[in-house]
């Protein structure tokens, strides 16, 4: 498989570990991410994710008294012009229902997935092949790209 590279179209859902490979510079998965990083400055495309990524970037940060690092994510997700973090509204939850009870993913899972397929997003990047079981998904696995 090539690099990973953002679409032009519609936005590209990212899951939450691709922002925490890319904040803390987690390697090779940053590699990785680095094109898809480049062509969203470059050409604009647009990156989406759930505000439950809030609160799963910040957990670690907090348990670990890292003010540095919290920083960091809450200017990545609230301020910056690249990242629309997309409501966890009712619909969102009703949606979330089906993948949870068909797929056996965990709630957070199947509430990124719900919200990723109520835009219609054009890829859905993750490190986790469980996104790959529900149906709809455009999936992109971070760790296929790493090997040859």
């Amino acid at each position: 498989m090539g690099p990973l590279t953002a679409p032009t179209g519609a936005p590209a859902y990212l899951d939450v570990n691709s922002f925490i490979y890319t904040v803390e510079r987690i390697d090779p998965h940053r590699t990785a991410l680095d094109p898809f990083w480049r062509d969203v400055r470059t050409y604009g495309a647009r990156v989406v994710t759930s505000k439950l990524s809030w609160l799963e970037v910040l957990t670690g940060p907090l348990k670990a008294g890292d003010v540095v690092l919290e920083t960091t994510y809450r200017a990545v997700l609230d301020t910056s012009p690249d990242v629309r973090m997309l409501p966890i509204s009712r619909a969102v939850l009703e949606r979330a229902a089906r993948p949870r009870a068909g797929t056996g993913l965990k709630t957070p899972d199947a509430i990124h997935a719900a919200t990723a397929l109520a835009g219609g997003r054009a890829l859905f990047v993750t490190n986790d092949a469980a996104f790959r079981r529900v149906p709809g998904l455009n999936v992109i696995v971070l760790r296929d790209l790493l090997t040859p």
